[in-house]
């Protein structure tokens, strides 16, 4: 192997990789086996973010993938460091998000024995990751590192993983070896001239035809495209939790929020349309047999790759190519309609339960009543990451949004605890926005020492905890299907307490009428705030009886 007779490491080189991609921040932690490239940062432009646990890591790394669509990269080292990663790094795979994860592992004299702390990481990474890769020699960082962003923010972003021994992120880099050249990934691709035409023709025969929008309408930037669309030809639009604000929620032709448990207003609605046009929509955000168990739809599948083969999931037309493109060319071709205002009808009722609901002056607070809230605080271009548990099914049904990528839920892999570290990664890429959390109080504790990294970085982040002392959506659950609980209880700590101890405030509410006032106070702090906010879930064996009888 040709060496150098300078000083540049294979680490210095990655690092220097690293800068070429455009990456600001690496989250992480440091180690005994990625010491090089920790000292390779010491003088690179890319901010280290330094985390309480490689978890916390991986999620700021996923949240920032999504909200920039460049690939967010969180460092740990081998062995536990490595597998902390993992739960992150499936999150961002499972929801499109572009990431590259980077680990340390032992020298390559010890791989082939049983080792301290040695796991095939390559083996662990591969099917939760685009691509995983093992630097075998430092003539290889540069390839890898491209291929590795090449693939984590092409089409259908996810995950990749890059595996650096610590024997090699010490040699000397061959000489002269410079960065890759970036090559920008674009998809210039344009739908076939005949489907674009035979989805016009489906669109003209249809006499009740609803959009069904998804996460890849976002991550393509097609939501200013979407809401032409169905406003141009009066198409009512629903959208999954993954793409709230691809319509915005005061348009004439957005409806609702699909994917609740249950059978929802949103499923009656598709039930009465007789044409689908599913525009980015990925059968992992909601599962076709929830809304086409017949399946009774004709099906338009407009995206930018191939739909997934599922029996429920049966296209007519499938339109692939540039999906601003294709929409703008289908439109040209097609003829305004009347809205259907029987559908409108259905949503009407539901807005009339919601307004009900949420004039009830009770305590502890009905959840519908606390988002209401939190929508009069947060502006149209701020930002709510939620939590996953049974707050999320009332945020994905009540909390209007105006514009894409602000309001974050996780429900591919629906991972708890990334609410916290999710809003710092947020934050970091929007501090000029409000950026508030709703997280339960089981998913908050399950990564609430990322508090003290949002402290010394110095962000005016909200924490909303839903406390009502168990694992709330698994209760929903199992009442719903047992009509009792078990093991979902547990004492709650004191969160005021807690938020001071990590350099926080912390506010508890004792009553209705203190949390629009705690709210606003919270957003004018220079550190992060934590509200403890008693919820009533009771709402939601209620919800669930009359979804059953709707």
């Amino acid at each position: 192997m040709k060496k150098s007779s300078g000083s540049k490491t294979a680490a210095k080189l990655l690092v220097e990789c690293l800068e070429n991609e455009g990456v600001q921040y690496i989250f992480g932690l440091p180690g005994e086996e990625n010491l090089a490239v920790m000292e390779a940062l010491k003088d690179s432009k890319i901010r280290f973010i330094l985390t309480r646990h490689e978890q916390g890591a991986a999620f700021m790394a996923d949240v920032y993938g999504r909200l920039t669509g460049q690939a967010g990269v969180c460092l740990a080292t081998l062995g536990p460091g490595a597998t902390n990663l993992v739960t992150g790094v499936a999150d961002a795979n499972s929801d499109g998000a572009p990431l590259v994860a980077i680990t340390g592992q032992v020298g390559t004299e010890r791989m082939h024995i049983t080792s301290h702390q040695f796991l095939d990481l390559t083996k662990i990474f591969e099917p939760i990751t685009k691509r995983t890769k093992l630097v075998l020699r430092p003539d290889t960082i540069n390839e890898i590192v491209r291929l590795a962003f090449k693939y984590a923010q092409g089409e259908r972003p996810g995950a990749t993983h890059i595996d650096l021994p610590v024997d090699i992120a010490k040699l000397p880099a061959p000489e002269n070896e410079a960065p890759l050249l970036k090559v920008m990934e674009t998809n210039t691709g344009k739908a076939e001239l005949a489907s674009i035409e035979k989805a016009a023709g489906e669109i003209f025969r249809a006499k009740c035809p609803v959009i069904l929008a998804g996460n890849e309408a976002i991550r393509k930037n097609s939501a200013k495209a979407i809401t032409k669309f169905a406003e141009s030809l009066n198409i009512p639009v629903i959208n999954s939790m993954m793409a709230k604000g691809v319509i915005p929620a005061d348009s004439s032709c957005y409806l609702m929020t699909i994917g609740i448990p249950n059978r929802d207003y949103a499923n009656l609605i598709l039930e009465k349309a007789d044409l689908v046009i599913a525009i980015g929509y990925d059968i992992v955000e909601y599962a076709p047999i929830k809304w086409n168990k017949n399946p009774a739809h004709k099906i338009i599948h407009v995206s930018n790759s191939q739909a997934h083969i599922n029996k429920y999931y049966q296209c007519e037309v499938q339109v692939v190519g540039d999906i601003t493109d294709s929409l703008r060319k289908i439109a040209h071709r097609s003829t305004v309609r009347e809205l259907p205002q029987e559908l409108f009808a259905i949503k009407e009722k539901f807005l009339q339960a919601y307004h009900e609901d949420i004039a009830v002056d009770q305590f502890p607070l009905k959840p519908q009543r606390a988002i209401a809230a939190v929508r009069k605080i947060l502006g149209r271009e701020d930002i709510l990451l939620s939590d996953v548990g049974a707050h999320k099914m009332w945020i994905a049904r009540h909390y209007d949004c105006y514009n894409p990528n602000t309001c974050i839920i996780s429900n591919g892999f629906a991972t708890m605890g990334i609410g916290l570290p999710g809003a710092i990664a947020a934050k970091l890429v929007h501090p000029e926005k409000k950026v508030l959390t709703i997280t339960g109080d089981g998913g908050f504790m399950m990564n609430a020492q990322e508090l003290e990294t949002a402290a010394r970085l110095k962000l005016n982040i909200v924490v909303l905890v839903f406390n009502d002392s168990g694992y709330g959506l698994i209760r929903w659950k199992q009442m719903d299907q047992y009509h009792e609980t078990c093991f979902v209880d547990f004492d709650n700590i004191d969160y005021v307490k807690l938020a001071e101890a990590m350099n926080c405030i912390g506010y508890k509410i004792n009553q209705a009428e203190d949390l629009l006032p705690t709210l606003e106070s919270s957003f004018t702090k220079n550190v992060p705030v934590v509200i403890d906010l008693p919820i009533d879930y009771s709402e939601n064996e209620k919800l669930s009886q009359y979804l059953k009888n709707i």
